[in-house]
């Protein structure tokens, strides 16, 4: 065999063990997707899924500092929220925006930990779990229920902080539930 025919033989080696594993890098794109029946909250930096038992709340109803948000409630009691907030801090990375984050939550919290989350749209996102008892507010949760809340927070296309927070009185929101909303977290 001459050395064009080694070259060759080589050349078509490789080219068939990448198309046997995909591509050479192993580096696959993480894809978001929304479950069906399911409605998206949509802003400039990132995208979220909710279910179909949630309404969007408008401009004039969310908080100033919520990009997005929906609610899930029964009666008059807000049982489970969903928001977005850009641009919340001036944190370089996803770990300076979780503890940016996680310093956000209520006082009184149990934090449960936070841990690194793969989400489409970037290579670094946190994950902060946590449980409150509700205050029992007006329109919120009865005094003492307790409420699991969730924040996924990192940094979009142009190096600005996200933070999609999800809140839900216990036996509210299935777990299952809570998987797909973080899984449909698509940063742009």
């Amino acid at each position: 065999m001459n050395i064009f025919q080694r070259t060759t033989a080589l050349g078509v080696g490789v080219i068939a063990a990448l198309a046997l594993t995909g591509c050479g890098s192993g580096d696959e794109v993480k894809t978001a997707a929304v479950p069906e029946g399911w409605s998206e909250l949509r802003t400039k930096g990132v995208d979220v899924a909710y279910p179909p038992a949630f309404k969007v709340q408008s401009d004039a109803e969310r908080s100033k500092y919520n990009a997005a948000a929906a609610t899930l409630t029964e009666g008059s009691r807000t049982v489970g929220t969903i928001t977005v907030q850009l641009n919340f801090t001036t944190a370089r990375s996803a770990e300076q925006a979780a503890i940016a984050a996680e310093a956000g939550v209520q006082l009184g919290s149990k934090v449960e930990g936070t841990k690194k989350v793969d989400i489409a749209g970037t290579d670094d996102a946190r994950r902060i779990d946590f449980e409150f008892a509700a205050s029992g507010d007006k329109g919120q949760p009865v005094q003492g229920a307790k409420v699991h809340g969730t924040i996924v927070t990192g940094l979009d296309s142009k190096d600005k902080t996200f933070a999609i927070r999800i809140d839900a009185q216990q036996g509210k929101l299935a777990d299952a539930d809570l998987a797909k909303i973080i899984e449909s977290i698509e940063v742009h």
